[in-house]
């Protein structure tokens, strides 16, 4: 069965917490059908995915599943592409008095590709007061990964008024990762 919602996780969260209350039967699949039992609702729907064809559909009350979706949930990280794309931003971000977050990262290494999606959803909690940008060093010159001094990745650092102030070297846990930068944003911010 194939039900729409800005978040599959988000559906299943509901489910789940409505299995507690006893306000619904599981959700069943057998190979080729699956159906979907709502008492509360009024709703039946039966899909037979084998002939893809729809057995039987009685008017169903749809209920409000959708997120807050005044603010994002994750911004994504800009790409910082040369020195003088960094220069810009520094420029930018002196004009604008923000601080700016840079992860340095390498597409080869396992804990930046797991922290990223991480560092983005975090961006969203902070999506007005700073901007998030990352530099993948194996894309960009040595003189730039040199400017930042970096030596190890992840280095997640924040710059403000051109220099850098603070980093967090990211080789423990994400979550341990994500508290300090977030530490870190909040004295800057």
């Amino acid at each position: 069965m194939t039900a729409l919602a800005a978040k599959s996780s988000i559906l299943y969260q509901e489910l789940h917490r409505r299995e507690g209350k006893q306000q619904f039967q599981q959700p069943w699949s057998s190979g080729s059908s699956s159906c979907l039992l709502l008492q509360k609702n009024a709703a039946f729907f039966w899909v037979d995915t084998a002939s893809r064809s729809k057995s039987v559909r009685r008017d169903v009350r749809v209920e409000a599943l959708w997120p807050d979706l005044s603010r994002p949930t994750s911004v994504e990280l800009e790409p910082i592409n040369d020195s003088d794309h960094l220069d810009q931003i520094l420029v930018r971000a002196q004009e604008l008095s923000q601080p700016i977050l840079i992860d340095w990262m390498a597409s080869w290494c396992r804990k930046c590709i797991y922290l990223k999606p991480k560092l983005e959803k975090l961006a969203a909690e902070f999506d007005t007061k700073l901007k998030f940008y990352y530099v993948d060093v194996n894309k960009v010159s040595k003189d730039l990964v040199k400017r930042g001094n970096i030596s190890k990745m992840p280095t997640i650092q924040i710059w403000k008024d051109g220099e850098m102030k603070s980093e967090v070297i990211g080789g423990h846990k994400a979550w341990l990762v994500i508290e300090e930068v977030r530490e870190i944003i909040k004295k800057f911010v």
